[in-house]
């Protein structure tokens, strides 16, 4: 009986820490939702409609967080996880595009849409940042109106404190984030009863009719609710791409129990304060608090909370632009991981140096969160829009669904997304413009990579000599045997590689032991240790192994060579010699790109990641051969 019983506990145990630790990282960002889109929404009503215009307005953030969230991604999107991995780039995986563009070689319109959205998730990782620090530090002027001077200074302070500390990795203070949006959470909804029982009237929100009079009695400005009312809902994405980290149980336990109900009660106490008192044009957030030392304490807790709903957002970015790099979309960058025990915190440098700078420049642009909100919405609808498309395909082909079941399913999710992203494409002009042009900055580095790429794979590397070909020119006489391994890495998992010739035309010599190595990225987060590496001999001391990672895994060619040793292969680690291909770009070729996308490809190859910090090399062991390329 006690045994059962102690592993039951500790059952327990464990579905407890997943479930508060995907409080701490997943819902960071849904979870700060209340303190902007709730006032965001009803400031497109006159003072005069307001009254009436809470219940709808409640009515739409309600059944938003139901139908968007509950029903499209916990209960259908979550279910696409690739080996339990989730993502943009899951979805990709899954959804038989990327495989398809393999086929052709050339990028189509399904991975061109999914890549769209992995860069407005990339510029919303910039806006998030902004926007959830910016509205925690506005409510400075509720509890010290004489503050107003010091808000954006303040929002500058913290999030370059927030960008210095990812260096450091997110390990050491992640412990503390479960327990602290725990208790967010518990206040958002504490704070909600207590102004729903002063109004009880307010509940009568959950009644859609309330959102469809909404609508029809305001046509003018509906458009703007929507825009508006969409930002209870960011974040949704974070759900399924940090489904591998927890699993999706656990993030199933935390929106249900915790998440979904603080969030509604407090929307909720929101709609009950503003009816309560019409003619208050403040913060209808902090108002929930009693001033002094309980408004001055949510003030702090909301800026604890907004500072993690950050942190999840560039950990997420880093985690993006990692998948990118390994499925070829993105020029090699130094990732760092910041914890042995977990390969899922890492550190991007570049990343991080590019979002503080657009981060910070984005608060000295708009300077309020109201000013930012119209920015905020569009790349979250458009996200969604995506997400949308690519679960099409998705049903299609991983869950066999039939064609009228998926395009049934999909065109009901896509009604909602596309009307959403409808209401935002009017605040282009005022704010949408700054995801729309950071996706495009970040589209264009990912197509135009990608495609040079193929580029040069089918110019240079598909003309490769074979394998017969290689044995007879190690055993010919006119090449010298010497003491000694060299590793040649291989772009494709046949033939042999450039540098290879290069080396033997210009030193008439060859190592005792020769080791052509392909590192291959796959369709999936991880590659079982057993099935990582294949290894052939193909005579005359030349071997060949094709290894094979996950889009979630980094490179270690120090390690497999240790691997490789330890089969019997005689290559020694510290004496190998490592040979590379150095891309040298020319213009005035006649490759399938623009002009300009030429250009890009020549800088972005310059200034890539060298090979030894990419693949953890010692620089005294590489060698690089220039191979002049004329796209």
């Amino acid at each position: 009986m006690s045994q059962p019983s102690a592993q039951s506990t500790s059952k327990r145990g464990i579905q407890l820490a997943m479930m508060t630790g995907a409080l701490g990282v997943v819902f960071g960002d849904i979870g700060t939702s209340p303190l902007y889109a709730f006032r965001e929404s009803i400031e497109h009503l006159a003072p005069a409609d307001r009254i009436g215009g809470v219940m709808g307005v409640l009515s739409l953030i309600f059944w938003s967080l139901l139908i968007v969230v509950s029903v499209k991604y916990i209960t259908v999107v979550m279910r696409a996880g690739n080996h339990g991995e989730g993502g943009i780039f899951a979805l990709l995986a899954l959804s038989g595009l990327e495989r398809a563009r393999q086929s052709t070689g050339r990028i189509g319109v399904g991975v061109t849409l999914v890549l769209l959205g992995a860069s407005m998730l990339c510029g919303e990782g910039v806006i998030t940042p902004a926007i959830s620090v910016l509205s925690a530090a506005e409510g400075l002027k509720l509890v010290l109106p004489a503050s107003e001077a010091y808000v954006v200074p303040a929002c500058i302070a913290i999030l370059v404190a927030l960008y210095w500390v990812q260096h450091k990795g997110t390990h050491r203070i992640g412990q503390l984030f479960g327990p602290i949006m725990t208790a967010w959470f518990l206040v958002l909804g504490a704070l909600g009863i207590f102004h729903i029982l002063d109004t009880p009237a307010i509940l009568r929100a959950i009644n859609p009719g309330h959102a469809y009079m909404l609508l029809q009695n305001h046509p003018r400005e509906a458009t703007g609710i929507l825009g508006s009312v969409v930002l209870a809902i960011t974040g949704v994405e974070a759900l399924y791409a940090d489904m591998g980290h927890f699993g999706r149980p656990a993030i199933l336990r935390a929106w249900y129990t915790l998440v979904l109900p603080g969030l509604a009660l407090n929307y909720f106490g929101q709609g009950a304060y503003v009816l309560s008192h019409p003619y208050d044009n403040g913060n209808p957030f902090l108002s929930l608090a009693p001033e002094g030392t309980a408004r001055t304490a949510l003030l702090i807790l909301s800026v604890i909370a907004a500072v993690i709903a950050s942190q999840a957002l560039i950990s997420g970015t880093f985690s993006l632009v990692r998948q990118a790099i390994q499925l070829g979309y993105f020029p090699r960058l130094r990732v760092r991981h910041t914890n042995a025990e977990h390969r899922g915190q890492i550190y991007v440098p570049l990343v991080n140096t590019c979002m503080a700078i657009a981060s910070i420049a984005t608060v000295l642009m708009f300077k309020t969160s109201s000013a930012l909100a119209g920015a905020y919405g569009i790349a979250v609808t458009a996200t969604m829009s995506v997400t949308t498309f690519a679960l099409f395909f998705v049903a299609r082909k991983s869950w066999r669904w039939s064609f009228g079941g998926a395009l049934a399913m999909c065109a009901c999710f896509a009604a909602v997304d596309l009307g959403f992203l409808a209401a935002n494409v009017p605040k282009i002009i005022h704010g949408g413009w700054l995801p729309l042009a950071l996706a495009a900055g970040m589209f264009a580095i990912m197509h135009t990579w990608k495609t040079g790429k193929t580029e040069i794979r089918e110019r240079v590397y598909g003309n490769a000599i074979t394998e017969l070909e290689l044995s007879s020119i190690a055993k010919s006489k006119n090449i010298v045997r010497v003491p000694g391994s060299a590793v040649f890495m291989v772009g494709t998992p046949k033939g042999t590689p450039l540098a290879l010739l290069h080396h033997l035309k210009a030193n008439k010599c060859l190592q005792q032991t020769v080791l052509l190595l392909t590192i291959s990225t796959e369709e999936v987060p991880s590659v079982d240790d057993e099935e990582r590496m294949t290894l052939s001999f193909m005579g005359e001391g030349v071997w060949r192994a094709i290894v094979r990672y996950g889009y979630m895994e980094l490179p270690d060619v120090s390690r497999l060579v240790e691997r490789i040793m330890a089969q019997g292969i005689p290559v020694k680690p510290q004496s190998t010699t490592y040979y590379f291909n150095r891309e040298m770009i020319l213009g005035g070729g006649s490759a399938r790109m623009f002009q300009w996308q030429k250009n890009l490809y020549a800088f972005l190859s310059r200034n890539a990641t060298s090979v030894k910090d990419y693949y953890r090399i010692a620089p005294t062991q590489i060698i690089e051969i220039g191979l002049p390329v004329q796209l």
